[in-house]
């Protein structure tokens, strides 16, 4: 038997404040798309904005819907509007937050398998790291760099690509 050990590593910083001028904006665009949530069941609102290389921001927020499979992560959201109109424009980093009035959050909400999923093969694809800002409103701030600290054994099949 031969035992592993993965440890991850990230940055945790007391508040959005204490990041630099480009990942603040981020943050501030990932808050102004949760305006746009429609969570009228889980009441519990999430934005998500992408920057592009270009400088470009593209924003996402959750879309919920009576039938619940259908509904969609802001996170997918904005990677899905990416893939499908700026392929060629390579995600620096990606920005999510979340607020409900239903209690307080404590700490940043990390995103759904599914999203990290969608995540890890655009990072593929685009063949750089995607940092990735996860911070409570009024609380603390999380940078993860890399698809690989979120999923150590994500699902990629080099050989599904012909």
């Amino acid at each position: 038997m031969i035992e592993h050990e993965i440890k991850i590593s990230f940055q945790e910083y007391g508040s959005v404040k204490e990041l630099d001028a480009a990942d603040q904006n981020l943050c501030q665009h990932a808050v102004n798309a949760m305006e746009n949530s429609h969570s009228p069941y889980s009441k519990f609102r999430v934005g998500a904005a992408l920057r592009l290389q270009s400088g470009k921001i593209i924003l996402g927020s959750n879309q919920e819907n009576a039938a619940y499979p259908s509904g969609l992560c802001a996170e997918r959201v904005a990677l899905f509007h990416w893939g499908a109109n700026h392929p060629n424009d390579p995600i620096e980093a990606m920005a999510v937050t979340a607020y409900t009035e239903e209690f307080a959050l404590l700490k940043p909400v990390a995103s759904c398998g599914s999203c990290l999923q969608v995540l890890a093969e655009y990072e593929k694809k685009q063949g750089t790291p995607v940092k990735t800002i996860l911070y409570c409103l009024e609380g603390p701030t999380w940078v993860i760099n890399g698809i690989e600290t979120f999923l150590p054994f994500l699902f990629f099949e080099e050989r599904l690509n012909g």
